[in-house]
């Protein structure tokens, strides 16, 4: 007996102590929920109101559970006390009573209940439910239901619209119509969580986050807003206020779907992939997302996170199954043996798209460098474009810059021309964005910050110094680009239109005489296919070009002679001895 107190009192200090808050008896309940435990579920919720009074959610919560046990008088007490006493501006309540209403027969009070939430009710949540209930009541009181006004319904249909560009990956369209909603209903929150998520998308991260503020200044517990604001504090790279706030979700256990969703796509984000994990194996056990190979792959990234790589194969597997034409989880699964080893990371996005880096391979290694239909479509694709414009490095931003005018919407042109006025870009990037505005149809005058100084690009004009740009120089301009649009991707035609530009400014005034706008295109096609280290002969671009060799040749030598190109090629290739006569 003696050795067996020892051993315990030894080993006392081993134990860890439970924190019994309401935070656990919460995560108790919700684990009871998952495996229909009713009973001990709402033992647990009355526990976790004993230890927190004042939180309407956990009060929502009982009330949720005892419907479901049955008990809607008692559900209907609470739902009422939340009302009257703890969050007035709970509207779901008033639907949740109304259920009850109609599982007791009493049609008045369900008719009643249901009118005051389509009334009062801002967000919509339940709308088709209330609808549908309506029409149940209908055939029960053997008359029409009284009218509503359907309150959500006054700016739902425009935000659906809003929600459905962010989707889509219309970024701009989206927050002008977001921006207008929110100035005409400030208390619309929806608006405004969707609203910060499209400034983040084009990463403007700034104004982000005052939307997201303002959301939490109307309502602080918005789970919507607190994972955004935690994902731009990781940006802002505010540790401790992040912390925080991290610690705050990872005590949250949504119990709504698309909350749980929301928070495990956050908590991914920010790296917590065991809370991450939890959350989407709880959205699998719903029979109705367990065709989403999106949400197989969200779990199977987390899993891979957490070193289950077994199980992150299976996954990915059951993803390959359901999206069969996807290349997404084979890409993953083809990574996971170099994950296994060490040789690679783990992946480092939840999104169900191949990353930025791979797209951008494939599109390079595609037929003629075009963007396949899909990535034009894709709006994680068009997220990353926008968001490597505004952050990514020097290289980064060309290539992107030469994406989007492969895409060449309305979006990309809104992008393009607010690139052209933020004064810390380079001013040789926003030549070739006007380049690229001028090739996808953009002719008129453009606004841009040149030289630290706001300037107007005149209609027609591409980027250069020149004070003037004469019809003639574009014609020639015009015959090599329509020539070189398959061959040749947007660097390679911007660096002909800048050897173009560079030869007429060091002439200028003395410009040549332009008689035939081919054989100088033909001139300038050759050059810049030798600079870009390309096989080309005088004879194919003079065919081309419906000109002469001889013709080409001169001008070819002139514009070297002028401009230096075979010395600057020699400086990096010191072989490089290609710009001769024929």
């Amino acid at each position: 007996m003696k050795g067996k107190k020892r051993l315990a009192a030894g080993g006392r200090a081993k134990v860890i102590a439970i924190q019994l808050d309401a935070t656990f008896f919460f995560e108790r309940a919700v684990r009871s929920l998952d495996r229909y435990h009713y009973d001990k579920a709402l033992k647990y919720f009355r526990r976790a109101v004993e230890y927190e009074p004042d939180n309407p959610v956990n009060h929502c919560n009982m009330a949720g559970i005892l419907s479901e046990m049955g008990q809607y008088e008692e559900s209907n007490r609470i739902l009422g006390r939340i009302l009257e006493e703890l969050e007035p501006t709970m509207t779901e309540c008033h639907f949740y009573m109304a259920n009850n209403y109609a599982n007791l027969e009493r049609y008045e009070s369900a008719e009643d209940a249901l009118v005051k939430y389509l009334e009062e009710d801002e967000e919509g949540q339940f709308l088709e439910e209330a609808e549908e209930m309506m029409e149940l009541l209908h055939y029960e009181l053997e008359r029409p239901p009284r009218q509503a006004t359907i309150k959500s319904r006054e700016s739902l249909q425009e935000h659906d619209q809003a929600r459905k560009l962010l989707e889509e990956g219309k970024f701009v369209e989206a927050v002008r119509m977001l921006e207008q909603m929110v100035k005409k209903r400030p208390d619309f929150l929806a608006a405004r969580n969707n609203l910060a998520l499209a400034y983040y998308y084009m990463g403007l991260f700034d104004k982000g986050m005052t939307a997201t503020q303002e959301v939490l200044q109307a309502e602080p517990g918005n789970l919507h807003a607190l994972c955004n604001l935690a994902i731009f504090r990781q940006h802002a790279g505010d540790e401790e206020a992040l912390d925080a706030l991290v610690e705050q979700l990872r005590k949250t256990y949504p119990f709504h779907q698309e909350h749980v969703f929301k928070l495990a796509t956050t908590m991914g984000i920010l790296g917590e992939h065991e809370s991450a994990y939890r959350h989407f194996r709880r959205l699998l056990k719903d029979v109705e997302l367990q065709q989403d190979p999106c949400l197989y792959h969200y779990n199977a990234v987390a899993a891979v996170s957490l070193t289950r790589y077994d199980e992150a194969e299976r996954l990915w597997r059951q993803a390959a199954k359901l999206d069969p034409g996807s290349r997404i989880p084979r890409y993953y699964m083809d990574q996971l043996a170099q994950i296994r080893s060490g040789e690679e990371p783990p992946p480092s996005s939840y999104h169900y798209h191949l990353p930025f880096e791979e797209q951008f391979r494939q599109w390079e290694t595609s037929p003629g460098g075009t963007l396949p239909d899909h990535l034009k479509r894709d709006p994680l694709v068009r997220s990353s474009f926008f968001w490597a414009l505004r952050h990514g490095d020097r290289h980064t931003k060309l290539q992107v810059i030469q994406a989007l005018g492969l895409i060449a919407d309305s979006e990309v042109k809104d992008a393009l021309q607010a690139f052209l006025l933020e004064p810390d870009e380079e001013d040789d990037l926003k030549r070739i964005a006007i380049f690229v505005l001028r090739s996808i149809g953009v002719h008129e005058a453009l606004e841009a910050v040149l030289d630290g100084q706001r300037t107007t690009v005149e209609a027609n004009r591409m980027p250069s110094r020149l004070p003037v740009w004469m019809p003639q120089w574009q014609e020639v301009l015009e015959a090599a680009l329509t020539r070189m649009n398959k061959q040749y991707d947007m660097i390679q035609r911007y660096d002909l239109l800048t050897l173009w530009v560079e030869f007429l400014s060091r002439l200028y005034p003395e410009v040549p005489k332009i008689h035939r706008a081919e054989a100088w295109a033909a001139a300038l096609e050759y050059l810049t296919a030798k600079m870009h280290r390309r096989t080309i002969s005088y004879h194919e671009v003079a065919q081309r070009y419906g000109t002469s060799i001889s013709t080409v040749s001169k001008h070819a030598r002139w514009i070297d002679e002028i401009c230096e190109i075979k010395k600057k090629m020699q400086s990096v290739f010191p072989a490089f001895d290609e710009i001769k006569e024929p």
